[in-house]
Formats: C-alpha cells, sequence, structure tokens
C-alpha cells in the first residue's frame, strides 16, 4: 500500500474508481477514446486521457501532487494483457 494514501487500500481504491468512471465519465470518454488510457483521482473526480499511462499520471499529478489515482483502459477490462487478447468491458 502506498504510505500517502494509507487511508485507503488498494481494494477500495479500485473500487471507487470503477464507480466514479461508470456513473460519471464512460459516457463523456466512449467510443472516441476506446483503447486510451484514463487515470483518475478518486477523490476529486479530476482526471487525463492519453495513449500513454505514465504521461496520464504525470499530467494529472501536476494538477493533483497528493491525489489517490486510478488508472484503466477506456473500454476493456484491463489496462494491459500479457499474452492474450484485450477483453472488452460490456457494462
Amino acid at each position: 500500500m502506498d504510505i500517502l494514501h494509507s487511508r485507503y487500500t488498494r481494494e477500495e481504491i479500485g473500487r471507487i474508481g470503477e464507480e466514479i468512471y461508470h456513473r460519471d465519465i464512460r459516457s463523456l470518454v466512449l467510443p472516441e477514446h476506446k483503447g486510451e488510457f484514463l487515470t483518475l483521482d478518486i477523490e476529486t473526480g479530476d482526471y487525463e486521457i492519453g495513449a500513454d499511462d505514465l504521461q496520464t499520471v504525470k499530467r494529472l499529478r501536476t494538477r493533483r501532487p497528493d491525489g489517490v489515482l486510478y488508472g484503466l483502459r477506456i473500454g476493456y477490462t484491463s489496462a494491459y494483457t500479457l499474452a492474450g487478447r484485450m477483453v472488452e468491458d460490456s457494462s
């Protein structure tokens, strides 16, 4: 667990991030940004979108240096795959 964000477990960050994404953001970014990365501050709802996940984190950290960040790949159930194929998010 990140010391800066010890008030949240990893599971809580994931649950809150998914909830905010599906409730507030998903309809705004699909289908235009499908396949891009989204990094979200779960405390403010502020987010960044881009082709490079590290760049989205850096841009969001510039605005929200103490933010509790959650990342995902828009339109898919996971951000990465090792040897398989990406599974589209059907929710």
